[in-house]
């Protein structure tokens, strides 16, 4: 198969299948190697999630497409905001972003440095072509980020959408939406588009949330190649509330459905513009490939968590160029390939308190003044390459390598006063909390490996073992925005070794694949317990997952995820917030159980159900392990019919039982804290397509 290094081109039968309509299809993967290759020759777990699932669940938040795959733990915070656990437990605070690569068609979505916990809510997941999941670490391929996973959205091509379709939803809580897609051909181009608009004035007292997306695609032949054009924009305007607190407040339903924060807000906006070509050279045996992307986005958000509830902006302006070579060689036993890739990005943040603070201590109000905290701006270079050879040692064993060097280049600008003094040069009793250092450059080296061994016993069957690399560089908000007497933060790379052993099996009507894995990662960024910044945590993550699909009947099918995963503290220290890690804790919101099931069925000619089971297991809420939250189990619904050719008609039902669950639980500053989940709610949608 020749090399597709940034585009996503499978064959017609391709995709996840598995539902009650016959045989399982092989999967074509990308996300692993960024390059199209079939799911059963992939020694990786990758998880696929593909355009008929994403359309049946109608998905609200991206964690109830993602948290199907094994590994995976998305959790809601309010609205589109979200927290990643792949591999991992669930992070957050300091340390927390960057360690989870989210791209579009295998180019990230923001710059190295310059990441958003909540950045999927720039993704048009709701009606991509298929999301692909890479567990474990991947910078040997993408470079930067990639420490604990991807998150990789792969846009439809032209031809796989329809002439037109739109479609409407209405639910539980004045919950609207509306899609469109519509597809014509214009001499050589096929042209295409695509969006969703949603309003959702939220279960929770001020928790609306408005947003917008919308995604124009071209396709077309051009010099003996393809080419792909693709643009996609989004705009989110928030209400957001806040935790609850009190043990177990989210069993009380007048207090979920309560906000102690309706001042919080998010106002977001993203815009990218891509290319992809693809060009296949020497009669087939190489091929070219050249990929790129201008990407912007800003931000407006309200701190209500921070004493004081400074308002945030931060934006990027970024430009990435990618390219790949590959061909094959000793009568195609050995395939090599070359990529490199470049990345410009002008970054910039502030932070601005409206007035004095009052919600704190008397202290604790004293060094947090009004005016500005931060105002800076940091350009960013990076510049990596990978190559990659894999070679068949004989009929059923293969050996593959790759090695990447990254370079990273930081240039910070300061636009205020050096120090932590207020805003006007006032200094605070003791010193005021936020500090800004002086202007200067840090530049970041990572060389990251990747050997993995393949033997097929059987053309149906894989056994797999792989070690491989993560890196990230600190964030620039790790690096820039200091607090108390801290004016330099020596931060080093944080990486990450893994080892994993695989098998995977297919068969007429099953589909199975496990994996059992052990990460060790250092130079984890904290915040210590006197506020400094430093990168000298340790943890240990093993677990062991599965995936399976089986279709025991022509007219059912049955889906199943899930791991068990423990992780583990290997450093002892004092943090933020007083809290004190000790090696060999758990680490906090780390459940070690996650398992989901599915059936769907067809029902008569016309119509089909499905059913999904979630059970997330027990996890620590802090780093002492003395709070915890026991877990819970949901069940959803969907039937779907099809009273007319081209026009479906759904029902959706989210926690079939009314269980009282918390999206997220937290403890902090003594007390429980919870973000509580949506009791049963129930939507319904009519959509119309004309092929």
């Amino acid at each position: 198969m020749a090399a597709v290094a940034q585009q996503y081109d499978p064959p017609p039968d391709a995709g996840e299948t598995g539902g009650p309509s016959g045989d399982l299809q092989h999967v074509i993967t990308v996300t692993a190697t960024r390059h199209a290759q079939d799911e059963l020759s992939t020694p990786a777990s990758v998880s696929v999630i593909d355009a008929d699932a994403l359309a049946a669940l109608s998905a609200k938040h991206q964690s109830e497409a993602l948290n199907r795959a094994a590994g995976v733990y998305i959790q809601r915070g309010s609205g589109d905001e979200s927290l990643v656990a792949i591999r991992s437990p669930v992070l957050a605070g300091a340390g927390a972003c960057g360690a989870f690569l989210v791209a579009e068609d295998n180019i990230p979505i923001r710059p190295v440095g310059f990441c958003n916990l909540n950045e999927m809510f720039e993704l048009n997941y709701e009606q991509a072509g298929r999301l692909e999941v890479l567990r474990g670490p991947g910078s040997a391929m993408y470079g930067a980020s990639a420490v604990h996973g991807v998150v990789n959205l792969l846009t439809p091509r032209v031809a796989d959408l329809p002439e037109f379709s739109a479609g409407a939803e209405t639910g539980s809580d004045s919950f609207k939406r509306v899609r469109l897609a519509a597809s014509h051909e214009i001499g050589d181009w096929d042209l295409g588009g695509y969006g969703v608009a949603t309003r959702a004035p939220g279960w929770r007292a001020a928790s609306g949330v408005d947003e917008m997306k919308l995604d124009l695609l071209g396709d077309t032949e051009i010099g003996g190649g393809s080419l792909r054009v693709r643009a996609a924009g989004t705009v989110l305007n928030q209400e957001t509330a806040g935790f609850i607190q009190g043990y177990n407040a989210y069993r009380d339903d007048a207090l979920s459905r309560s906000n102690p924060n309706p001042e919080a807000f998010r106002d977001a906006s993203s815009a990218r513009v891509s290319a992809h070509y693809d060009h296949d050279l020497c009669a087939g045996e190489c091929s070219f490939s050249v990929a790129g992307m201008v990407r912007r986005s800003r931000m407006d958000f309200l701190q209500h968590f921070l004493i004081g509830k400074p308002l945030e902006h931060n934006a990027q302006t970024s430009y990435y160029l990618s390219g790949t070579f590959a061909g094959g060689f000793l009568d195609s036993r050995l395939q090599a390939r070359l990529t490199v890739d470049a990345e410009t990005a002008d970054t910039e943040l502030t932070e601005f308190q409206s007035g004095p603070s009052t919600d704190g201590t008397p202290a604790a109000n004293a060094i947090r003044p009004a005016g500005y905290h931060y105002d800076y701006t940091v350009d960013s270079n990076t510049v990596g390459a990978t190559a990659s050879l894999d070679y068949q040692l004989a009929h059923d064993w293969s050996v593959g390598a790759a090695l990447r060097t990254d370079r990273t280049h930081y240039v910070y600008d300061n636009l205020m006063i050096d120090g932590n003094t207020a805003a006007d040069g006032t200094p605070c009793r003791g010193g005021c909390l936020y500090s800004r250092p002086a202007d200067r450059t840090d530049t970041f080296d990572n060389l990251t490996p990747l050997l993995t061994l393949s033997w097929h016993p059987g053309a149906s069957s894989l056994l797999y073992v792989s070690g491989s690399s993560g890196f990230r560089p600190p964030e620039t908000t790790e690096r820039y925005r200091l607090q108390r007497q801290q004016s330099i933060a020596d931060l080093k790379s944080e990486e990450m070794e893994s080892v994993e052993a695989g098998w995977k099996w297919r068969r007429p009507g099953f589909d199975v694949s496990t994996a059992v894995y052990a990460m060790n990662k250092r130079n984890f960024i904290i915040r210590e317990a006197n506020g400094f910044n430093v990168s000298n945590g340790k943890t240990t993550h093993r677990g062991i997952e599965y995936e399976m699909r089986w279709l025991p009947v022509e007219w059912l099918a049955v889906r199943a995820a899930g791991t068990y995963a423990h992780h583990e503290y290997a450093f002892s220290r004092s943090i933020e917030q007083g809290e004190t890690i000790t090696a060999g804790n758990d680490v906090d919101t780390a459940p070690r159980q996650l398992h989901n099931l599915g059936l769907d069925a067809h029902i008569g000619a016309s119509c089909t159900a499905g059913v999904d089971v979630v059970y997330v297991g027990s996890y620590w809420l802090d780093a002492a392990n003395t709070a915890s939250y026991p877990g819970h189990t949901l069940a959803n619904l969907h039937v779907q019919w099809r009273p007319a050719e081209g026009v479906v008609a759904a029902l959706r039902v989210d926690n079939v039982l009314d269980t009282a669950y918390a999206d997220r639980a937290d403890f902090a500053f003594g007390n429980y804290r919870y973000f509580p989940g949506r009791s049963r709610a129930v939507f319904v949608s009519l959509d119309y397509t004309h092929e």
